[in-house]
């Protein structure tokens, strides 16, 4: 149920990154807003490489190999998601209407499905989940 649920969500997040592009609404154009897409692009590719090879799945499912909390995973529990969403929410707000910010929402409602699914299961399969998750924040250092 809840690998159905993680897909449903991963459905809604490319239905609203394509809903941006296709609207002309995903990259901004703004310097300010293009800033923070590349920081949230460094921070994926940081993330990513990390994370490695585990992280490239579809639906929810902790991998072997243990809890990783180096790199941006010692700042963030979440930075592939905290990439994706201020990635898109930048663009979103530089190009501001409400079908844009719609898919910018549909991004955002799937990441957060799909971070509550991952952590449900991560306490599950990694008991010091729960101590990791509760000294380090989710998607912004140090405030949330």
């Amino acid at each position: 149920m809840l690998r159905t649920l993680s897909l449903i969500a991963l459905a809604a997040m490319v239905a609203g990154i394509a809903g941006l592009y296709f609207s002309g609404a995903l990259f901004a154009s703004h310097w300010a807003l293009r800033l923070v897409q590349a920081a949230a692009f460094a921070l994926m590719v940081a993330a990513r490489i990390t994370f490695g090879r585990r992280s490239f799945h579809a639906a929810a499912d902790p991998t072997p190999g243990g809890l990783v909390t180096t790199g941006p995973y010692a700042y963030l529990r979440h930075p592939i998601y905290a990439a994706i969403i201020h990635f898109t929410w930048a663009g979103a707000v530089d190009h501001m209407s409400w079908p844009v910010l719609g898919w910018a929402e549909t991004v955002t409602a799937g990441a957060f499905a799909r971070m509550h699914i991952e952590e449900h299961l991560l306490v599950r399969k990694y008991p010091e989940y729960r101590a990791y998750k509760k000294q380090v924040k989710k998607l912004i250092p140090f405030v949330y």
